[in-house]
């Protein structure tokens, strides 16, 4: 349809004249589609980064296969945050004012996806960010693609609670901004479903060692532990709580960033028993899903790849952005943006819907118990894609919106 109109508008303006405008549009209609993946390629984030840059890639291989976008194939340009922040805005810059690229997928930590919004935002470009977040964010040049906070506490605070029975919580996390969000909401949802935290700690990022800390929650007479710590503490923590013989039974963990790579990392003996809240976890029986695994570990020549909840993100928001730029039939960031409000998709563990406001993604609550597999037992899940508050922990509802298409109202903070 596209280059059909594309050739009558020039036969219209030049008579078949090859040098005229229409032919041009004809010339740049077959040309490649560029987008940008900005992935950590080196450093301590690119053995999980290279993982999301290749999930992008499955994703436009897939679409190319199948026509690509308007007619036109995708490329996918790969540049390499470096696991450092600037090194991310110094990409970003490439991307899109030397590449000239209207949308990116990447970063993977709030602190790379910070570094590079002010790019975006002055050039009018779009990021789609996969990784689930601390919210509090509120931009027309960013796809949020992860779970919020109300995705992954709102009905985990309250299954611990009711189901487990658990009624005193010690709080833990890396010393950033994420885990001190997430605390921030669930101390708010602890007192309301009449339960108490009893402390709320943190230690460095990459800290590793956890004896004093296990210490603590021993003598705390804590009997849960929320714990919002990452990277390579996890593997840590998950080891010293074990070998000082605290029971998964009597002092479980319940995680809001343990995922399938730590397990494998740490050993599945130091986790099973403890639980983690995501939307998407490997073990999810759907036909899509083992379809997705099996197609991911052929694409990266490897039978025995994991796949995990921001890999599925990376994954299905290509997709999404193909949708939208088919819907507003323009590959601009203003068409892009439009475009993919309202987007739907059966993704690999379940639908999706960027929603029309906030630009951030319903996804479907779960909780799993992690086994001595190293996969989880889903034991909790929402029946459908619940509407993200990026907001939430500041008193945000479906009925009282601080993020809109408008923007944020600032007034409601």
């Amino acid at each position: 349809m596209m280059k059909r109109r594309n050739f009558l508008t020039t036969v219209a303006m030049a008579g078949g004249a090859l040098a005229a405008p229409g032919y041009l549009r004809i010339a740049r209609a077959a040309e490649p589609l560029r987008v940008g993946a900005l992935y950590s390629q080196t450093g301590g984030l690119s053995v999980v980064e290279k993982m999301l840059s290749s999930a992008v890639q499955l994703a436009a291989s897939e679409i190319n296969a199948a026509g690509g976008v308007l007619g036109r194939q995708i490329e996918v340009i790969v540049e390499d945050g470096a696991s450092d922040p600037k090194t991310f805005a110094e990409k970003a810059q490439k991307l899109v004012i030397s590449d000239k690229v209207e949308t990116v997928f990447g970063c993977h930590t709030s602190a790379s996806r910070k570094a590079v919004l002010p790019i975006f935002e002055r050039r009018n470009a779009m990021l789609f960010y996969q990784t689930h977040y601390e919210g509090f964010e509120c931009s027309r040049n960013v796809v949020y693609l992860g779970a919020v906070p109300n995705h992954q506490l709102s009905n985990y605070i309250p299954w611990i609670i009711e189901t487990l029975g658990k009624k005193k919580f010690f709080i833990v996390g890396s010393n950033y901004v994420y885990p001190r969000e997430m605390a921030k909401v669930s101390k708010s949802l602890i007192e309301a479903g009449g339960a108490e935290w009893v402390a709320d700690e943190y230690l460095e990022l990459g800290h590793s060692e956890w004896a004093v800390m296990v210490n603590k929650i021993k003598d705390s007479g804590a009997d849960v532990v929320l714990s919002n710590v990452v990277g390579d503490s996890i593997i840590s923590f998950y080891r010293e709580f074990k070998n000082q013989g605290l029971s998964q039974d009597q002092i479980p963990i319940c995680a809001t960033v343990t995922s399938e790579i730590e397990i494998a990392a740490m050993g599945a003996e130091y986790a099973a028993g403890s639980y983690t809240s995501f939307p998407y976890f490997m073990s999810i029986d759907r036909p899509e899903n083992l379809s997705f695994i099996e197609r991911y570990r052929a694409f990266v020549n490897d039978p025995k790849a994991i796949t995990y909840h921001s890999l599925e993100a990376a994954y299905f928001q290509v997709f999404l952005w193909k949708q939208a730029i088919e819907k507003a039939g323009d590959i601009t960031a203003d068409a892009i943006r439009e475009g993919v409000r309202g987007q739907t998709f059966d993704a690999p563990g379940g639908p999706v819907k960027v929603d029309e406001d906030n630009l951030h993604t319903w996804v479907t609550p779960n909780i799993g118990q992690w086994q001595a597999d190293g996969q989880s037992k889903i034991v909790s899940a929402y029946p459908e894609p619940v509407k993200p508050l990026p907001y939430s922990g500041y008193g945000e509802t479906a009925e009282n919106l601080f993020c809109t298409a408008s923007g944020l109202d600032t007034t409601k903070l």
